[in-house]
Order: structure tokens, then C-alpha cells, then sequence
């Protein structure tokens, strides 16, 4: 993948197996590791100092949880794109992983393509979740999704707000994650159950779980 070139990464995971793995991955495909750690603390101090383009690191190691990393990275105002590395299915931590900063969650028995595709979409501006997760359409771009689905045709903005609805967030919350006014979460809301023909929260709700976007199961 030639547009990948030149990328440099940072990869932060406590098996040293898995480390070189995902190194041999990214150099095979032109990137440039500049920096590989085994733990939380040495995680944010490396990527701070080096300010790769993208940070690889697990939900899991000692010291300080990916998460927790992601929040020392984004409050000291680093940029670099962080995708997350966990075995863990659970919706829970992909959305603490998002809500935290993420542009990226990958499930490491995934195959080695999705890191590639999840880096170009990152780059892209999206933010990326393994498609082996249920529920993964509900964190991607509108664009992945089948032409003649519903789903195409909300913006990627219109999804996040669909997503965090879908969660149970109230207006004023999501107009405080995403830096908006809760009327223009409003606006959203309205642009977004036109579009899906919806009427309010419960029907978006059950639309979700008719798509299987959610661990919810329909009763």
C-alpha cells in the first residue's frame, strides 16, 4: 500500500511477540516503527517525545490501561492517531476506547488487512472498528455500509449521534462530547429519524436492533 509509506508508529503491547508481529506488518507495508514499549507509562512518555503519525497500543498492559493512555496523550494535546488493540468483544470497552479518543479499535485474532484498512481509514477521517464486532456499523462512516441500507445516507456526524442515542445519552451530553450546541444535536436527531423513518427514540432503538448494531436482543 504505497500511500502508506513513510508512516511512522508507535507500538505499545507487553507481549513482545506481538509487538514484532504488528511491526513486521507495518515495515513489510513501508511504515516506519520509531518507538515500541511494554508498558502504560513508558506508552505516553514514547509517544509524546516521538509524535508518530499513529500509535498501536493494547486495551490491556501495566502500568496504565490503554484507555488511560489515550486520555494522558489527548490531554497533553498530542494529535497522533491511536488505534486500540484488545481480545475483548465487548460493546464496553469499544465505546470507553472511542469515547476516550480512539480512532480505532482492532481485536488482535483479527487478520493483518484490518490494520492496513484501518489506517487508510483513519487517515481518511474516519474512525475505524473491526467489522468481526457486532454492532461495528454503528462506529464506522455511513460508506461502508450496503448502498440501498439507510444507514448510507447519514453523514458521519448524523452516526455518532445516532450511535450515542442508541446508547441512552441525553442531548445535552452528546452536545458536550462532541463540542456542539444541543440544538444542534437537535437538528441531528431530527435529520437522522428522517432519514431512517423513524419517529423517536424507542423506534431508533428497535432499529438498531433489527440491524444487529447493538448486544441488545429484540424481545
Amino acid at each position: 500500500m504505497a500511500e502508506l509509506s513513510g508512516t511512522t508508529v508507535v507500538l505499545a503491547d507487553d507481549h513482545a511477540i506481538v509487538r514484532e508481529g504488528f511491526a513486521a506488518l507495518c515495515e513489510v507495508n513501508g511504515m516506519r516503527v520509531v518507538g515500541q514499549c511494554a508498558d502504560g507509562p513508558a506508552a505516553v512518555e514514547t509517544i509524546l517525545e516521538k509524535k508518530p503519525d499513529f500509535a498501536i497500543i493494547d486495551l490491556h498492559m501495566p502500568g496504565l490501561t490503554g484507555i488511560e493512555v489515550i486520555r494522558r496523550v489527548r490531554g497533553a494535546g498530542c494529535v497522533t492517531k491511536i488505534m486500540i488493540l484488545s481480545i475483548s468483544r465487548e460493546d464496553k470497552p469499544v465505546i470507553e476506547a472511542l469515547r476516550a479518543g480512539a480512532d480505532a479499535y482492532l481485536l488482535k485474532d483479527g487478520p493483518g488487512r484490518h490494520l492496513l484498512d484501518a489506517i487508510s481509514y483513519v487517515r481518511d477521517g474516519g474512525q475505524y472498528v473491526s467489522p468481526l464486532l457486532k454492532g461495528a456499523a454503528l462506529f464506522t462512516k455511513p460508506e461502508a455500509a450496503a448502498p440501498d441500507d439507510p444507514l448510507a445516507t447519514l453523514s458521519p456526524r448524523e452516526m455518532e449521534v445516532f450511535r450515542y442515542l442508541v446508547e441512552g445519552m441525553r442531548a445535552k451530553d452528546i452536545a458536550e462530547l462532541l463540542r456542539i450546541s444541543p440544538k444542534t444535536v437537535d437538528t441531528y436527531r431530527a435529520t437522522l429519524m428522517r432519514k431512517l423513518n423513524v419517529h423517536d427514540i424507542v423506534g431508533l432503538v428497535k432499529f438498531a436492533i433489527e440491524r444487529n448494531l447493538t448486544g441488545k436482543k429484540d424481545k
